[in-house]
Order: structure tokens, then C-alpha cells, then sequence
């Protein structure tokens, strides 16, 4: 048997029996249009030898399509537990035997480690992230679960311009900068927010990354520390952005200096290079 993907009478007939009303806490908007869902597994170009994690599987239409599209192995890890009780019938019922392909994990995203999954270790995420966490479970699974390669989610549109700009973008900021430090980036598509069930305010956009190294040997919590500090007054030049983090403005501005960066300059001009170059002067 091959997947049958859920429709929208589909979703909301499950969810009537389930007694789910879709929660904005969550972030619960599920995808109801098959077009979308196909493009996504698609798009994950996934191969015989990947395994799949995917966060917020809700009712199992992505989950499905996955199936469909030949996902080996899928762990599925949904916080909301009357959805992660049933999602394993709904694959049963409309994957056949393909659901035993799917492990279910009631967890929240972001809590999950590497030891949670088991003997898994998934290469690619794929999942249609809650608008309210995608950043932050974003920026949890890739150090939580070393074992990523890439992956394709789907994000509130301004957040992925977000993840995806480039040093002295208008939009750019700490999360790009965060997820540059694990990851190149770059935009997948547009996706339309008919084809949600709730529709919400806003539409959402795809975004693809390949992870790769770390750009310099710098303990990652002193690079994200001088991160925050310089978005944390983003309108104000580094050597005054960055006194509290350097204990001064003078301080600052020497660390800047021994980095070669201009104290003058303002965080959104510098790439995740330029801030590890610039947290290893305070190790020093």
C-alpha cells in the first residue's frame, strides 16, 4: 500500500474525532493542500540512506508525503499528546504498512536530545515549524543532534528572510548570524497561506541548509554571546554595542581593533567569521 495524503476534509474530520481545535500557543496551522506537501518531500530529495526527524507532525499529512515521497525512517516528534497517540493509527490506516517506518515521539523540540532518538540519528529535518519556536528549535536541534546534515523547513515568511540574509541586510540579525555559525542557507520558495487549515496571518517560506563546521575553533557561547550583544543595540556603533559584554566601551573597541574590525562599524555589516575572529580576542 502507498500513502494516501490527507486532504482538508481529511484534517478536519480528524481532528473533529480527535477533539482538537487547532492551538495558536502551538502554533498549530496544518497543511491541508497535496501539492505543497509533495513539494516539500521533494524538495528534501531524500535518499535510501537518510533518516528523517521531523518536529510538529500534528495529524500526519507531512508524515505521509514523506512516506510517499520513500522516507527509509522518520522519528516525528510531537509535543501535543493526543496528537502523538493518534498520529501512529492515521499513518496505520492511510500508509499500511509503511507507518512502521515512523517512530512517534511526544517531546518538545525543544528539550529533545541526541540520546532521546535513540539509535536514530537523523541526517535531514524536514518540518513544518510552529511560527512562535522556529528559531529557537532551530537553533537547539543542530548542536543537539550532531548527527544533521540538512535539512528543509517551513517558516513564517519573515523569518526565513531572516535566517537566509546576508551581512548588511536590513533584516539581519542574530538568528542569522546563529545559524550561519552551523549552516549555509538559502531560500527554497514561497508558500501561500491558503494551504493551511487553520489559514493564518501570514504566509510562509521554505528554507533549505546544508550544515558544514564551525568557522573558527572560538567556544561557540562566546561567539553567540557577542552576538547578542551587538543586536542587542543594533543602531548603536559596535565599540558602544559591545562595552557591557568587553566591560567597557575602551575595551571594546581594543578587542575590535585586535580583530581587525572597525569599532565604528555596526553588528549587521559583520559575518560569523568577523564575530568568532572577534570573541577569540577575549580568550586571549
Amino acid at each position: 500500500m502507498s500513502a494516501i495524503l490527507l486532504g482538508a476534509s481529511a484534517v478536519r474530520e480528524l481532528a473533529r474525532q480527535l477533539g482538537i481545535r487547532p492551538s495558536k500557543r502551538l502554533g498549530q496551522n496544518f497543511v491541508v493542500e497535496h501539492g505543497t506537501l509533495r513539494r516539500i518531500a521533494s524538495g528534501a530529495a531524500l535518499t535510501g540512506a537518510d533518516v528523517v526527524l521531523e518536529v510538529g507532525p500534528g495529524l500526519g499529512s507531512l508524515t505521509l508525503a514523506l512516506l510517499e515521497a520513500g522516507a527509509a525512517r522518520i522519528v516525528a516528534v510531537e509535543i501535543d499528546p493526543v496528537l502523538a497517540s493518534a498520529l501512529p493509527s492515521t499513518l496505520a490506516d492511510h500508509a499500511g504498512d509503511l507507518a512502521a517506518r515512523v517512530t512517534v515521539l511526544n517531546a518538545d523540540a525543544l528539550a529533545v536530545t541526541a540520546a532521546d532518538l535513540g539509535e536514530a540519528d537523523p541526517t535531514v529535518l524536514v518540518a513544518n515549524l510552529p511560527y512562535n519556536v522556529a528559531v529557537p528549535v532551530l537553533l537547539h536541534l543542530l548542536p543537539a543532534v550532531p548527527s544533521l546534515s540538512r535539512g528543509l523547513i517551513m517558516v513564517q515568511a519573515e523569518v526565513a528572510d531572516r535566517l537566509c540574509a546576508a551581512p548588511g541586510s536590513r533584516v539581519y540579525g542574530a538568528p542569522s548570524v546563529k545559524l550561519a555559525w552551523y549552516a549555509t542557507a538559502k531560500p527554497a520558495g514561497t508558500v501561500p497561506r491558503t494551504v493551511f487549515w487553520p489559514v493564518p496571518n501570514v504566509d510562509s517560506k521554505l528554507v533549505e541548509f546544508t550544515v558544514h563546521a564551525p568557522p573558527a575553533p572560538t567556544p561557540r557561547s562566546e561567539v553567540f554571546a557577542a552576538i547578542d550583544a551587538a543586536f542587542g543595540q543594533r543602531r548603536k556603533t559596535l565599540r558602544a554595542a559591545l562595552a557591557g559584554w568587553a566591560g567597557s566601551a575602551p575595551e571594546a573597541e581594543r578587542l575590535l581593533r585586535a580583530a581587525g574590525i572597525d569599532p565604528r562599524a555596526r553588528g549587521e555589516s559583520l559575518t560569523v567569521a568577523q564575530f568568532a575572529a572577534l570573541a577569540a580576542q577575549r580568550t586571549i
